[in-house]
């Protein structure tokens, strides 16, 4: 294997070094070899790309999530453009609503001894 020498490692970056190397249990040598690799990975777009499979799969899942309608609600989330005007609060109950027919369920639930079936 080749020996590298690196020269004039600014001391905050090899202080970094030597914390991922503590963390990991590794040595500083294993430490560095790993970061580079990671790093050179990263830096050859390897970080950031799909193999042919992983593309479709992901096409396949953005196609499917620009079809959700667009509604007030999650398939806004992140969609640009601002939130929706908001509403003003209604001072009437919404239609169709009855306070005697929610008087009357709410006395039919069953208390106390009553609960399971049970007089």
């Amino acid at each position: 294997m080749t020996d590298l020498v690196l020269r004039d490692i600014d001391p905050v970056l090899a202080e970094r070094i030597r914390k991922v190397a503590q963390t990991n249990g590794w040595t500083v040598h294993q430490t560095i070899l790993h970061l580079i690799e990671r790093g050179l990975y990263a830096s050859e777009g390897g970080a950031l790309r799909f193999d042919g499979s992983e593309s479709d799969v992901m096409q396949s899942a953005i196609a499917a999530l620009e079809t959700v309608p667009n509604d007030p609600g999650f398939s806004l989330i992140g969609r640009v453009g601002g939130a929706p005007p908001a509403t003003a609060p209604m001072d009437e109950p919404p239609t169709g609503f009855d306070p005697n027919e929610l008087a009357r369920f709410i006395d039919s639930v069953p208390v106390g001894g009553k609960l399971g079936g049970r007089e």
